[in-house]
C-alpha cells in the first residue's frame, strides 16, 4: 500500500523561535574549519577518488576497521549474520567489532577511550555524551573533516540541519560526534493503554494530562484493587520516558530528558530547570497520581519484566511504550494470559506548555570517531565507508532492510514487503527467521536516521495512524548553543552529576509522598548549595561569549 506522508509538525510561533534561536544566526559561522581536511588526503590509501552523492563505496583495496558494538540481548551478535557478509561484498571492508553488552556500553566506552584502546568507529553515541572526552583531545573534531561525506552533507543541507548541528559545536566552534540525521521530527515513545478497558468503560483517547489523570480514576474506581499507570522504563532513570514526556509538556525537562540548563525565552538566559515552577508543577502532578492510587509507587523502581508481569496479569492498565515494544513485549504477554485484552499507543497528552514534541529528535544517536584515526593511511576509505553505509540512501536501506530480493522485495508501486517467512516488528508475526536476530539488519548500531519514507517502512498502519496523529504538534525550537571552553568544561563536569543526581533522588522523594512539596524552598536552598547557581553562571557566560563571537 502507497503511504502519503504528512507535512511537517509545525514549528513554534515565529517569536518564540526568534528567542529561542537567538544564537543561531550564524547557522554553522563558527565552524569555518569545517570541510577543511586537505591533510587528512594524505591518508587516501583504499579510498575512491571520485566519491560522490549516490555512488556505491568501494575500497580499492581490501580494508577492514575496528569498530565499538553495542549488543543488544534480543539480537545478540553473529558471526554468520548476512550484514557481515553483505557490507563486505558491497564495499571491500570488513568490520572488526569489539562486542560490548548494551547495558554496559557507556561505561565501557568511557573506559576504552579514556585508556586509549577505543575502535576507531564509535557508534551508539548521542549527542552530548561526546562532551566529556573533547578536551583530552582522544576523539576526532569530525566537523574538520565533512567534506570527505558527500552524502551526510547533502542531507544536512537538505533538510535544513545546520541550526541542530550548531548546538553540538563545542569551545573552539567544531563538533565532535557525527549524528544520526532525520528528515523530519517523530516521537515514538508515548503511553500504551488497555483500549479494551477504555472501550468497556466509554472512555475516550485523552487530549492532555488532566484528561489523562481523569482516564486512569475512572479506570480505578471501576478496578479499585489495580494501579491503573504501572511504569517500565525505571532503570536506572526512575520513570525515565513518563518524566521526560511531562518533561517536554509541562515546559521542562526531565528524566531522560534531563538537563541542568534550560533556555528561558523570555529572560533570555538559561536557567536551572530542576528548580523552576514548572518542574514543580510537574511534581506535583506525579505526586496526585501516586497519592490517589492512579499510579503504582513501586513503578519507579521497578525493572521492566516485572512491569510487564503486572500488565500481563491484569494488575496495571497503562505503561509507557514504543512502537516495537508494544508489538514485541505487551502484545505476546498480554495474549497468553489475557487473551481477549486489547493494548495500543496513545497520542501523546499536551501538557501546560502546550501541545508540543522537543524538536531535538531531528539528531539521532551517532558516531564518535577516536583521534588516532587520523593517522591512518586509510583515513579517507573509512570516512567514505561511514557516509555511505551511515548517511547514503542505499547504505540506509541496507542497514534497515537487508538485502532486496533476500530479506524484502518491492511490490508494483515500489513499496518495500519484508519476506513472508521473516518477521520483524510484528509484520509477519509467526514467521521462522527475524530480521534482527537472524539476518543482523534494524540494529541500533547502523540503522538509524534517514528519510521518513524510509522511517515509516517498517510501519504497521497502526503505527502510520499514530504517527499522523502526531504530525499537527507544534515543534519546540531548539536550545541556543552554549560551548564551555576547558576551564568551563572541568567546572561544569564536578557540578553536573552532582547536581542532577540531587534533583533525581529529590524528585522521587516528592512524587512519593516522602517529602513534602511544602518543603520545596529548602529544596531549592540544598541545590543552591550544591552549585546550580555557579553552573548555570557558567553556561550563560559561554552562551553570551558564542553570541558575541558569531554576531
Amino acid at each position: 500500500m502507497t503511504r502519503t506522508l504528512p507535512a511537517r509538525p509545525r514549528r513554534a510561533t515565529a517569536a518564540a523561535v526568534a528567542l529561542g534561536m537567538v544564537a543561531l544566526a550564524a547557522c554553522g559561522s563558527s565552524g569555518s574549519a569545517d570541510g577543511d581536511s586537505e591533510a587528512a588526503k594524505g591518508n587516501d590509501a583504499g579510498a575512491m577518488a571520485d566519491y560522490a552523492v549516490g555512488d556505491q563505496f568501494t575500497a580499492t583495496e581490501p580494508l577492514s576497521f575496528s569498530v565499538l558494538y553495542s549488543d543488544h540481548p534480543n539480537y545478540p551478535i553473529q558471526d554468520d549474520w548476512l550484514l557481515w557478509s553483505e557490507l563486505e561484498e558491497r564495499t571491500g571492508v570488513t568490520l572488526e567489532p569489539t562486542v560490548v553488552p548494551m547495558s554496559d556500553y557507556e561505561q565501557k566506552r568511557s573506559l576504552l577511550v579514556g585508556a586509549g584502546d577505543a575502535p576507531l568507529i564509535l557508534p551508539k553515541t548521542y549527542p552530548g555524551q561526546e562532551a566529556a572526552f573533547v578536551a583530552s583531545g582522544a576523539i576526532l573534531p569530525v566537523s574538520d573533516y565533512v567534506d570527505l561525506m558527500p552524502n551526510y552533507q547533502a542531507k544536512v543541507e537538505a533538510w535544513g540541519l545546520e541550526p541542530n548541528l550548531d548546538t553540538l559545536r563545542q569551545e573552539d566552534g567544531k563538533y565532535y560526534v557525527l549524528p544520526g540525521l532525520h528528515e523530519a521530527v517523530w516521537q515514538d515513545y508515548t503511553i500504551a493503554v488497555r483500549t479494551d478497558i477504555m472501550d468497556e468503560l466509554g472512555l475516550e483517547e485523552p487530549a492532555d494530562w488532566d484528561e489523562f489523570r481523569d482516564m486512569l480514576a475512572a479506570m480505578k474506581e471501576a478496578y479499585p484493587d489495580v494501579y491503573p499507570l504501572s511504569e517500565r522504563f525505571s532503570i536506572p532513570t526512575p520513570a525515565g520516558n513518563l518524566l521526560n514526556l511531562l518533561g517536554m509538556t509541562y515546559g521542562t525537562s526531565a528524566g531522560w530528558g534531563y538537563n541542568n540548563q534550560q533556555w528561558d525565552p523570555e529572560t533570555e538566559e538559561f536557567v536551572f530547570p530542576g528548580t523552576t515552577d514548572e518542574y514543580r508543577d510537574m511534581l506535583e502532578y506525579l505526586h496526585g497520581l501516586v497519592e490517589d492510587g492512579l499510579m503504582d509507587p513501586e513503578s519507579f523502581t521497578q525493572d521492566d519484566d516485572t512491569a510487564i508481569s503486572k500488565l500481563a496479569n491484569g494488575r496495571s492498565f497503562a505503561i509507557s511504550t514504543n512502537a516495537q515494544t508494544l508489538v514485541n513485549d505487551y502484545r505476546p504477554a498480554l495474549s497468553a494470559t489475557l487473551p481477549d485484552a486489547e493494548i495500543a499507543k496513545i497520542r501523546l497528552p499536551a501538557g501546560p506548555a502546550g501541545d508540543v514534541v522537543s524538536g531535538t529528535s531531528l539528531l539521532e544517536n551517532g558516531i564518535m570517531i577516536s583521534a588516532a584515526a587520523a593517522d591512518d593511511e586509510n583515513f579517507v576509505a573509512m570516512m567514505q565507508l561511514i557516509d555511505w553505509l551511515w548517511y547514503s540512501d542505499e547504505g540506509q536501506e541496507l542497514a534497515k532492510w537487508g538485502v532486496e530480493g533476500t530479506t524484502y522485495t518491492r511490490d508494483a508501486d515500489g513499496t518495500r514487503v519484508l519476506d513472508p517467512e521473516i518477521d520483524f516488528i510484528g509484520l509477519n508475526p509467526g514467521a521462522p527467521q527475524h530480521l534482527q536476530k537472524d539476518f543482523g539488519f534494524s540494529g541500533g548500531v547502523f540503522a538509524y536516521g534517514g528519510t521518513t519514507d524510509l522511517l515509516w517502512s517498517t510501519f504497521s498502519d497502526e503505527e502510520v495512524a499514530f504517527q499522523e496523529g502526531m504530525a499537527d504538534k507544534e515543534v519546540l525550537p531548539l536550545q541556543p548553543p552554549f560551548p564551555l571552553d576547558e576551564l568551563e568544561r572541568e567546572q561544569a563536569t564536578l557540578l553536573e552529576t552532582p547536581l542532577r543526581d540531587t534533583v533525581q533522588q529529590a524528585s522521587l522523594q516528592f512524587v512519593l509522598g516522602q517529602r513534602d512539596l511544602a518543603d520545596w524552598d529548602a529544596y531549592v536552598a540544598e541545590i543552591e548549595a550544591k552549585g546550580s547557581t555557579q553552573y548555570i553562571d557558567l553556561v550563560n557566560s559561554a552562551h553570551e561569549r558564542y553570541v558575541a563571537e558569531n554576531g
